[in-house]
Order: structure tokens, then sequence, then C-alpha cells
């Protein structure tokens, strides 16, 4: 069932929404060459606990730690470890925050210094592809608009999207219906109504779009080992207009 949420609602899942976004701006000052993705992961809790909030995925469905960090071919839930970071990888961020109960959720993929332009152009797009869904997420479309919307703007730069993981609502829980596939036909799926809000998620891989999961349990990896991105924003549908970005500042 999708659960419609009231503008008083909204209004904490922007609080929430908004700590995540500051604690992206803070990592994305921290990234560099030399650094563990578990002091990223120090920063991305020291931010969220400092603004108020609850880091959403610690603790969840037993996930350790804060901060999601996907590195390289990692695609989505890489767990924070002693891994160094070096100039040319690139590297996931994806973390959310809980306040008076409410979720926000957001992710960026950025590069470790200077990266080959095919890279570049991965993440460029893989963003630019979050960006075309979200302009779909209006009172009247159908939810498979936000998907097709990805999708066809992935494959048309010749990289693939990811099917075993999706976008989804986002409410009290961190995981709501409906699931937001980043692929599908336009015109299928519920009309996307006021009060619905939405984690737009594309997950994009240079080569395959398949993957497979590691033995922590946790770590999605694309399976012919190429370069992946992950780009997230956390949406509500306004009345008119395009829809409100709850994780952008």
């Amino acid at each position: 069932m999708i659960v419609l949420k009231t503008a008083e609602e909204i209004e904490l899942m922007a609080l929430a929404s908004k700590i995540v976004a500051e604690a992206q701006q803070v990592l994305l000052k921290e990234v560099k060459p030399g650094i563990t993705t578990l002091w990223l992961d120090t920063v991305a809790e020291e931010c969220i606990r400092d603004r108020g909030g609850t880091p959403a995925f610690k603790g969840y469905r037993n996930y350790p730690n804060t901060l999601c960090t996907s590195v390289n071919e990692e695609v989505v839930h890489g767990i924070p470890s002693g891994r160094i970071l070096k100039e040319g990888d690139i590297i996931g961020l994806d973390l959310g925050a809980i306040v008076h109960g409410f979720y926000g959720d957001g992710a960026i993929t950025v590069p470790i210094g200077p990266i080959p332009q095919p890279v570049a152009t991965l993440l460029r797009v893989t963003e630019e592809a979050m960006t075309r869904g979200i302009k779909q997420a209006v009172v009247g479309n159908r939810l498979s608009d936000i998907s097709h919307a990805i999708q066809t703007g992935v494959e048309s730069f010749g990289f693939s999207v990811v099917r075993d993981f999706v976008g989804h609502g986002i409410g009290r829980q961190l995981h709501e219906e409906p699931q937001v596939p980043n692929y599908g036909r336009p015109g299928q799926g519920p009309r996307l109504q006021v009060g619905m809000v939405l984690a737009i998620e594309p997950m994009v891989n240079m080569g395959s779009p398949h993957v497979k999961v590691l033995e922590d349990r946790w770590t999605a990896v694309t399976q012919d080992g190429s370069l992946s991105a992950h780009f997230e924003h956390t949406v509500t549908i306004q009345p008119s207009g395009p829809p409100r970005v709850l994780t952008a500042l």
C-alpha cells in the first residue's frame, strides 16, 4: 500500500533530507586519496548526530554502519572498512537520516582525484538520468514514466541500468511502497499523487547490468568487473509543477 504523507509529515522528511544533503557536502570535502572508507563513515555519523538526526542505515537489517561506501565496481551497499582510497577511484556515498520518526535518503558518486573521461561520463550520465526521472515525478504521470526516462537516458550512452536494485517509497520506513524501477515502458503503474514521497536512485554500470552480492551479504558488485555509479534524491510530488527535491540544498 502506498502511504500518502501530510504536509506536516513532509516537512519532517525535509528536515531529515536536509541533514543528508549537508552530510554529503561535508563528505565531499573529506574525499581524497589516502583516507579510508571507515573514516568517511565516522564523519557521516558525526554530521548526522550533530544536526539532531539519527543514522538511518546503522542497524537496519543488521547493517553495521552509517554510510554505504561503494568503490569502483561496487554498485551499492559497500561496507566501510580500512580500505584506502587512491587517485582514480570512484566512490558511491549513500546515507540516510531519521528526524522525529521520518526518513531522508540520498546518494552521490564522486571521483578520487582525476579520472578518465569515460568514467567521468558515467558519473555525469547517471546523475543526469536521475534528473530526467525526477522531472517525470508530477501529478498525473504514471510511476513507470520515471523509470522509462531514466532507462532511455542511460542506454543512449551505451551504459546499462541495474535491475536487481530499485528506488522506493519512503516515509516512516526507509523502504515503503511503491518500488521505483530504473527501467520499463512508460505509462505503467500507479498514477503519481500529491503526498507521495519517492527515493529516485539510478544505479548504472559501464558494462553489463548484472550484479552479484559478496559473502558479506551486503556489497553488490558488477558481475563483469565494470565500474558503477549511483545517485539518489528523495522527492515529493507537488500539487502542480515539478517535484520538490528534499535532499537538495
